[in-house]
């Protein structure tokens, strides 16, 4: 089990009330037990137990290693929240899992849902970077228009999926290998064709997930895993 530390800095060490209790009392560690915390910037420490308190439980470090897990490539996703935030919950956790580094939630033409609980969202993927074994956490933006975003987007590689007319690139290109992408998911009723002709002019590029017509948190994923797999399998 991992434990967050996003403020760590010495040898010594204090958890705060929230991993302090659950590393204690639900977990029942005590005097002496190993623990790992992360940092969620790519630290990783291994540690042991000086103080077993249920509030602040304090630790010293043995070991410390840097950029932790670190990836060869960085992704960033735009994504319009579901109406039903159960699922855009889900797209949150499950990226983090995968592996993530940046998420904007956008408000577009067509979207159900205009604002979202970010610190809610923050704590969903805490708690999935340290069930999947991770030290890095993805910066989750405020939500913004989509237009504003596709003009501040950065990335060598940027890419919107739609579901409209016109030529679209497959995830399978050999040039997603090690490079810094974008990709803007739209909302259940799909981008506008004004945002996607938009996008375009700003030089995004159409990208295909699949026959399959997806639901917007499946198709946010579905990029994610993509972009892992060919990066893990080293396609092209």
């Amino acid at each position: 089990m991992f434990f967050y530390a996003p403020d760590i800095n010495s040898s010594r060490y204090a958890l705060n009330e929230e991993e302090s209790a659950h590393a204690i009392q639900v977990l029942r560690h005590k005097a002496d037990d190993e623990v790992t915390l992360v940092d969620g910037r790519g630290g990783y420490y291994r540690a042991c137990i000086t103080d077993p308190h249920h509030r602040h439980c304090g630790v010293e470090v043995l070991e410390h290693q840097t950029e932790y897990g670190k990836r060869s490539y960085r992704l960033h996703i735009g994504i319009a929240p579901t109406k039903n935030i159960d699922r855009f919950e889900w797209f949150v956790e499950k990226t983090t899992e995968i592996g993530i580094d940046e998420i904007t939630p956008l408000l577009c033409t067509q979207s159900e849902r205009k604002q979202i609980n970010t610190e809610r969202m923050r704590r969903i993927m805490i708690a999935a970077m340290k069930q999947s074994r991770k030290a890095y956490l993805p910066q989750l933006n405020e939500m913004t228009t989509f237009n504003k975003w596709a003009e501040t987007a950065t990335g060598s590689h940027r890419y919107i999926a739609h579901c409209g007319g016109g030529e679209r690139l497959s995830l399978k290109t050999p040039f997603l290998v090690g490079q810094e992408i974008t990709i803007g998911v739209g909302p259940e009723g799909d981008f506008s064709i004004y945002e996607v002709a938009h996008a375009m002019m700003l030089g995004f590029k159409g990208v295909s997930l699949g026959a399959s017509r997806l639901r917007t948190e499946t198709a946010g994923v579905a990029a994610c895993y993509g972009i892992y797999f060919i990066n893990e399998s080293g396609i092209g």
